[in-house]
């Protein structure tokens, strides 16, 4: 019998312990008693798709994915390089990286010297000299909304917004496969009207989309329950083959804080010292009661009404404020501003934000990656990219397509 700890089950099952104990309390899955100890057997949890998934995980065989050939690849909205990097992990080559924000295209150079690196407005940009010449293009465009009123919402409604821009690219280049990626909430962002402007736009341009799916990256390798809608669309006089894509296999185990902190898996080393901002007296003298894992709703009731104010009064968990993460489970979402009372991020066991490279390990930025710009600066760069390993598991289910394909 294969027993798992509650933190574990909890983790591949997404739920909160309490949750999970609910079920115990009504037979939903019933925990074996182990000294004492609440643990699961692996066959009470194959009922569970996503505990099908990762038990029967193919990662081990995914990752031997290599290119038959040199597939090319533009990158836009680079940012910091996390999906580029990812994507170059898996053996793509870029051409072009376009980005606007100034230090994350000195995070880029810095980086990678030999990255083509253009730095200006998307809108200004003119892909066409790539026609027929590049693979892949990737990019995670900012959601805008659009206007509907009285329009046949399709590619020329998106005009003006960063998607127009991002489909012209495609629609200029004519790659064989793109990937978008997006906040989980685009699938219902304006009712899921903008959702559909993007769908049409995309058909529009003459390319096929495989139905979207909101990706968790805490099953490809990555410690951080980030989710990212991902659009995947290929070009019509390939859309014949569009059931030999595939999304990525997922990792055989949820990763922690700890295997972020710690040598192991993810690192070969412990995570070293880096600038990290600090917590005002008071604030961190309010945040040294909240324990491993907790939030505001552990601290007294006093505590409560003078941290969280009027919001005391509202509705709703907000377990985002006056959060502590925990070691023994994945981090929630890197933000930009670690220390912002909305988002709070604060260490496992010490009482202040996450550093620069505690944050950047929880995206699976590898330690030599150095982020250039102000500590503010570095802190927005990490908590935009896509996750390393997240873009890394795309990057190969590219390649698998594109080998695929020439095969025949």
């Amino acid at each position: 019998m294969e027993l798992f700890n509650e933190y574990e089950v909890s983790n591949l099952l997404d739920v909160s312990i309490h949750r999970l104990n609910a079920w115990a309390n009504n037979g939903k899955l019933i925990p074996v008693k182990s000294n004492g100890v609440k643990q699961y057997d692996k066959q009470s949890l194959l009922r569970f798709e996503i505990a099908k998934e990762v038990f029967n995980s193919e990662w081990d065989e995914f990752i031997k994915i290599k290119p038959n050939r040199e597939y090319t690849s533009i990158e836009l909205f680079a940012g910091a390089g996390g999906m580029a990097l990812g994507m170059e992990m898996a053996g793509v080559e870029h051409v072009l990286l376009n980005e606007f924000e100034k230090n994350a295209c000195k995070t880029l150079r810095y980086n990678r010297p030999k990255w083509n690196v253009l730095e200006d407005d998307i809108q200004n940009v003119d892909f066409l000299e790539y026609k027929d010449k590049v693979d892949i293009v990737t990019g995670g465009f900012p959601c805008q909304a659009f206007s509907h009123a009285g329009k046949k919402l399709g590619f020329e409604d998106t005009r003006g917004t960063l998607f127009f821009d991002f489909a012209r690219c495609i629609n200029e280049v004519k790659p064989k496969i793109f990937i978008g990626e997006n906040v989980k909430g685009l699938f219902t962002h304006d009712k899921g009207k903008t959702l559909e402007v993007i769908k049409q736009s995309i058909k529009d341009i003459g390319y096929t989309l495989i139905e979207p799916r909101v990706l968790k990256a805490m099953y490809y390798k990555v410690p951080q329950k980030r989710e990212r809608l991902i659009l995947v669309g290929i070009r019509n006089d390939l859309a014949k083959n569009i059931e030999k894509y595939t999304f990525p296999s997922k990792y055989h185990k949820v990763l922690t804080v700890s295997d972020a902190f710690k040598k192991g898996e993810l690192y070969d080393k412990n995570v070293g010292k880096s600038e990290g901002v600090e917590y005002p007296k008071r604030k961190k003298e309010i945040m040294e009661k909240v324990p491993e894992g907790g939030n505001w709703k552990n601290l007294t009731d006093d505590l409560q009404r003078e941290y969280m104010n009027g919001s005391y009064f509202l509705g709703g968990g907000k377990t985002g404020l006056a959060r502590r993460l925990s070691m023994k489970k994945p981090a929630l979402t890197i933000v930009c501003s670690p220390a912002m009372k909305q988002t709070e991020r604060c260490h496992p066991k010490e009482t202040r934000p996450l550093t620069v490279r505690e944050s950047a390990r929880i995206q699976t930025f590898p330690d030599s990656w150095e982020f250039q710009g102000a500590k503010g600066q570095q802190y927005k760069q990490i908590g935009n990219a896509v996750p390393v390993n997240l873009a890394y598991a795309l990057g190969l289910s590219l390649v698998d397509f594109m080998n695929k394909i020439e095969q025949e």
